[in-house]
């Protein structure tokens, strides 16, 4: 079992991590969240926060650098939605919709996901994704929200 503190320093050196990273830097990062375990319900809760960055790689090629942030980090293969380290997730790049066999923009389940959509409310609500601006899918959640907890 990860402390709240090793789970959220782990989540500020993959930040770090990227703002470091040629062509990228971060321009906004929401507050860490405590939030329910997504699919695999069995397990330890989870610290989320979402970020937005400027970057002038391909989005394959941001995908590249987040994967090995996350292998530099510790993540290794592991049970589908089960414990891991750290899992970057790209929700969207700009305003391109894409799909391949690596990579899909926007996150195909991001609107549907408090722990994604409440960090990404908190510093972009008026984002559109998918049609739909981020702040009016976070509210749409409701009840599912309640468990989405700020650290700070």
């Amino acid at each position: 079992m990860l402390r709240v503190h090793d789970v959220a320093e782990h989540r500020r050196r993959a930040l770090a991590a990227l703002d470091d990273e040629p062509g990228i830097a971060l321009v906004a990062v929401s507050r860490f969240y405590r939030t329910p375990p997504w699919g695999k319900t069995d397990q330890d809760w989870f610290v989320n926060a979402c970020a937005l960055a400027r970057t002038d790689l391909k989005p394959e090629a941001l995908l590249d650098r987040v994967k090995a942030i996350e292998t530099a980090l510790g993540r290794s293969p592991a049970e589908r939605w089960g414990p891991r380290l750290i899992d970057l997730d790209i929700i969207a790049y700009d305003d391109l919709a894409m799909q391949s066999e690596r990579l899909t923009v926007p996150h195909p389940e991001a609107l549907d996901r408090a722990f994604a959509l409440v960090p990404l409310a908190e510093i972009a609500p008026d984002r559109v994704i998918g049609g739909r601006r981020v702040g009016d899918a976070a509210a749409s959640l409701g009840a599912a929200t309640e468990g989405v907890i700020p650290l700070d």
